[in-house]
């Protein structure tokens, strides 16, 4: 398959974007604003202090590279496709799943395909958006 010249990154991406290949990630990356609210949330959700500053630097890291994409009414729009997809298919589209959801409708709404590590959390969307399977090393 050809490189994607543009791409949304998950935060599963972000996450681990130091062990995936470069020629694996679009030359134009983007950033969904849930995702950085997953990241600044990071810190917060573990009581070990070295990984609460590995987390925290992380999302220092990710606030200085990329302008998030708002969670806009196109977003909004594009997010109720996809609940109702997911919901017709007998998987649960609330809960922890609301904020990949929301990333994938910020993808659908920027008009460019959705790159993860955890591509089976995106799995029957393929009509409304592209995802791309990313591999962590």
């Amino acid at each position: 398959m050809a490189k994607q010249r543009q791409g949304l990154l998950d935060t599963s991406v972000l996450i681990d974007i130091e062990r995936i290949e470069p020629d694996e990630l679009p030359d134009e990356m983007a950033i969904a604003a849930i995702s950085l609210a997953e990241l600044a949330a990071g810190p917060h959700a573990t009581s070990d202090p070295r990984e609460r500053a590995r987390r925290q630097e992380r999302l220092q890291r990710v606030e200085a590279t990329f302008s998030p994409l708002p969670f806009d009414a196109d977003a909004a729009r594009a997010y109720g496709q996809i609940y109702a997809l997911v919901a017709s298919t007998g998987r649960k589209a609330r809960g922890r799943r609301a904020a990949d959801l929301m990333i994938a409708a910020t993808a659908v709404a920027a008009g460019v395909p959705l790159f993860t590590c955890n591509a089976a959390d995106f799995a029957g969307l393929g009509d409304l958006v592209q995802v791309v399977a990313v591999r962590s090393h």
